[in-house]
């Protein structure tokens, strides 16, 4: 089996978020793939099965535990296989391409709705916008990015709280940057995300909105940092980013 490792969202290696791409010729037993995700501790590794025509299956898994929808994971396995893919997931049928350097995604579009979680305990004395929950995550919006850029979250107190997944984000400070995020996830072994291309997913409808046009570029500010490209279209995001494969080889077990 081959297997890839390729940092995502980024045009320069150990950048942005790694990922591990395994090419399967037929379907992978689930804790088979849940033990290769935990030997390689990437945030995600994909596995996509290519040994016949037509949309490809595709999973993704945590060092912990399965996911149903990874971006950086999707576009690494996009870069590797090249040209347009149709894959199918927990999240449903999903399009990409990879072309001229970029990889394109169609994913569905989550907005967040307003919730009354207290975030006092993972977050303690940081002031709020807004607070809210999509699909799977919390999600919160403070007023500078200097504030996203400096936070320390309380990880055990956020493992403990509903998914374990919280995205915080905030205007940009940066020409050419719609707005910055950080986003921790110990809930599914995580504890900081370099870039999440399914939290852009939440923050395109929410940022599109509030700043009134459907283009847009995200920052994810980590110490390994990003970038997103968005484009809402009702209700798909069509994400974009670059990639770059640092690794190439087998995988015997």
């Amino acid at each position: 089996m081959r297997l890839y490792i390729v940092d995502a969202f980024t045009s320069e290696a150990f950048a942005g978020n790694s990922a591990g791409v395994v090419l399967l010729d037929s379907p992978g037993d689930a804790d088979w793939m849940q033990s290769v995700a935990a030997e390689l501790k990437h945030a995600e590794t994909a596995f996509v099965e290519v040994g016949d025509e037509g949309p490809k299956s595709l999973r993704w898994f945590t060092p912990e535990t399965e996911v149903d929808l990874c971006g950086h994971a999707t576009l690494a396995t996009t870069h590797v296989l090249g040209g347009e893919q149709v894959f199918t997931t927990r999240s449903g049928e999903l399009r990409c391409r990879a072309e001229d350097g970029w990889v394109s995604m169609d994913f569905p579009s989550d907005p967040p709705r307003e919730s009354d979680d207290d975030l006092s305990s993972i977050l303690p004395g940081v002031s709020f916008e807004y607070v809210g929950r999509s699909h799977q995550n919390l999600f919160a919006v403070v007023d500078k990015a200097s504030v996203v850029r400096s936070l320390e979250p309380d990880l055990a107190a956020l493992r403990a709280h509903w998914t374990g997944r919280l995205m915080v984000t905030a205007p940009g400070d940066v020409d050419g940057i719609d707005f910055v995020t950080r986003f921790f996830a110990p809930g599914v072994g995580v504890d900081e995300d370099p870039v999440t291309g399914s939290a852009h997913c939440v923050l395109a409808p929410y940022w599109a909105a509030r700043l009134g046009r459907e283009k847009l570029v995200g920052e994810q500010a980590s110490a390994r940092g990003g970038i997103v490209r968005m484009n809402l279209d009702g209700d798909r995001v069509l994400l974009s980013g670059q990639a770059v494969t640092v690794v190439s080889g087998e995988l015997h077990v």
